[in-house]
């Protein structure tokens, strides 16, 4: 019995998978020049026109505290999320208008947008190299370097690292956690004579800088359950104990306040307390597969679906790299594969229990999962290659070069991801591959993080060029619409929300009512169905091949539609945006 313990310690930190051992020849000077390769083609993919969507709403409370904290220094300006992205995104900003003021007349000013998402496409792109690092540790250099193509090319992945959100900060820190924690591991099962203790803290580290880019702590009970699983073996070496336990939470808290010090301002508290009691939603539903959800947390089996993350692993990933995972997954429960396994089982596992259940969604929260998913697809894919290989060889007999027969079915999956990003650039989270429809159903399954307000740019500066002197605009991002009248140089436009009865009732003729795809709610759906049903819209604007707006420029006929419709619409609920945008704090 003990000596099958010992066999589950040191079991699959550096197995063999199935007795495949690497490609033609992978030695250190390949691995650099490969991974390097990953890095700068992954980091152009996801620079590359980086400006051609406008900010969405969520994107300008960053942009707006970034302002705040340039004219009065740290303050709780978006405070119910931590300061470090923010810090960063401040940096990129003040550089981009010292770059455009010193460069007056240079044809290629930073626009805002790009400066705001900057830091995420670096850390992006980034963190191909720490996907390759955790998996190398768990399944080796050749799983490893698979895992990190499939991160680098895939158009979720790009997607998400080009908005100015949290989620790819925290995948990062997340990732290189856990690249320390299990070298810790390696070293404590495999040398007793060396201290892995600087890999604890550098975990601990990593933790506080996780913590300090999104406040979401139940992430690290992944990496605590998969060492709590080899502490009842009685010959496992990995152990901290009590007191370096405790140095461990210490160092994890000392740099998470380093790096966010704007959570000791009062004003935080607040705004963090109201976002917890849910007194800071923007808006009342979410749209779904053309369905209106509740979009609350705690709204839990009545929100959005419980197969929400499942139906979007299905369809926005390549279809090659969903063959990797389906033939992946059972290769997790066979002991063949090492103790990695486990590690990879409860990160999905946990995930999902977390995710899945509360009724609130977004997309983007699936970017922390994303690695998971794709380590697995990478050892279905080794895997694959193995098979086919041998079975080609034995039919073969003799001399068949598997390795290089190997790395070319390895190649077609992970050109299977570059094909699915290109199709889709510079619009990658619009992809939707063949089993959801394609083409034709992108922007169907998850309107609000598929458009995400990425033609109120567009739209404003078409209206712009339209509208009469103090015309109203009716939409449901009425600060993000005055932003960008205000950089029409029509500030004289009146932004207001199409979700306020009050509002809708002032409207006249030549005003506008935009129909943003993924801005559809249970406050505005009966009448922007009635807008659709019986009028033409005076204007379209497209992300991609996909209409993203819809605009109505009023005449009699629409204005007197609005108007009955807007009488028997129920007054605007309290925690829903006001018609000014005054209180929108993004999810």
């Amino acid at each position: 019995m003990a000596a099958k313990a010992e066999a589950i310690v040191t079991a699959g930190l550096r197995p063999e998978l199935f007795a495949a051992r690497g490609l033609v020849s992978l030695n250190s000077r390949v691995l650099v020049i490969a991974l390097a390769l990953l890095v700068v083609v992954g980091f152009a993919f996801r620079l590359t026109h980086l400006s051609s969507e406008g900010l969405s709403e969520d994107e300008l409370n960053k942009l707006e505290a970034v302002n705040d904290y340039r004219q009065h220094g740290l303050t709780s300006a978006n405070g119910e999320h931590p300061f470090l992205m923010k810090a960063l995104q401040t940096v990129t900003v003040v550089f981009a208008d010292k770059w455009n003021s010193i460069s007056l007349g240079n044809s290629h000013p930073i626009a805002s947008e790009s400066a705001l998402r900057f830091p995420s496409v670096l850390f992006g792109a980034l963190t191909t190299i720490v996907i390759y690092l955790l998996t190398a540790e768990l399944f080796g250099a050749e799983a490893g370097l698979i895992a990190a193509a499939l991160w680098a090319f895939d158009p979720s992945a790009i997607g998400f690292n080009r908005i100015a959100k949290e989620d790819t900060f925290l995948t990062f820190f997340f990732l290189l956690a856990n690249v320390f924690w299990l070298r810790g591991q390696r070293l404590a099962e495999s040398n007793p004579d060396v201290k892995p203790t600087k890999y604890y803290w550098a975990t601990a580290a990593s933790f506080g800088a996780m913590m300090a880019s999104k406040y979401l702590p139940q992430l690290i009970t992944i990496t605590i359950a998969y060492y709590g699983i080899f502490q009842p073996i009685p010959e496992t070496r990995w152990r901290l104990g009590k007191k370096r336990m405790l140095t461990f939470f210490a160092v994890m808290a000392i740099t998470f306040l380093l790096l966010n010090p704007t959570i000791l301002l009062p004003g935080t508290w607040k705004q963090m307390g109201l976002f917890a009691g849910q007194k800071l939603i923007g808006h009342d539903g979410y749209e779904f597969m053309g369905q209106v959800y509740s979009h609350r947390l705690t709204d839990w089996f009545n929100g959005i679906p419980w197969y929400f993350y499942h139906l979007f692993a299905a369809v926005k990933l390549p279809l090659l790299t969903v063959v990797g995972f389906v033939i992946g997954l059972p290769l997790l429960f066979r002991r063949k594969l090492g103790d990695g396994r486990y590690f990879i089982m409860l990160w999905l596992f946990l995930w999902m229990m977390t995710f899945s259940f509360v009724g609130g969604k977004f997309t983007r929260y699936f970017t922390v999962a994303l690695p998971a998913v794709l380590i697995t697809a990478a050892i279905g894919i080794q895997f694959f290659s193995v098979w086919i290989s041998r079975k080609l060889g034995s039919l073969l007999a003799a001399s068949w070069p598997t390795s290089y027969l190997r790395l070319a079915l390895i190649l077609v999956f992970i050109v299977g991801s570059v094909q699915a990003s290109a199709s889709v650039a510079p619009h990658f989270r619009l992809f939707t591959n063949a089993l959801g429809g394609g083409v034709a159903h992108e922007g169907y399954y998850f309107p609000h993080d598929e458009f995400y307000d990425g033609s109120v740019r567009d739209v404003m500066f078409e209206i712009a060029k339209r509208a009469k002197p103090n015309a109203q605009v009716a939409s449901e991002v009425p600060n993000l619409a005055a932003f960008y009248a205000q950089k029409a140089n029509r500030a004289d436009l009146v932004c207001v929300s199409v979700s306020d009865p009050n509002a809708l009732k002032q409207l006249k003729e030549g005003d506008f009512v935009v129909d943003a795809r993924g801005r559809r709610y249970f406050s505005n759906e009966t009448l922007l169905n009635a807008l659709s049903n019986s009028a033409s819209p005076t204007f379209q604007t497209m992300l991609g091949p996909a209409v993203s707006a819809s605009v109505y420029e009023l005449d009699k006929h629409t204005r007197e539609l609005i108007l009955e419709t807007a009488r028997r619409l129920p007054p605007l609920a309290s925690n829903i945006q006001l018609s000014n945008g005054s209180h929108i704090i993004s999810n």
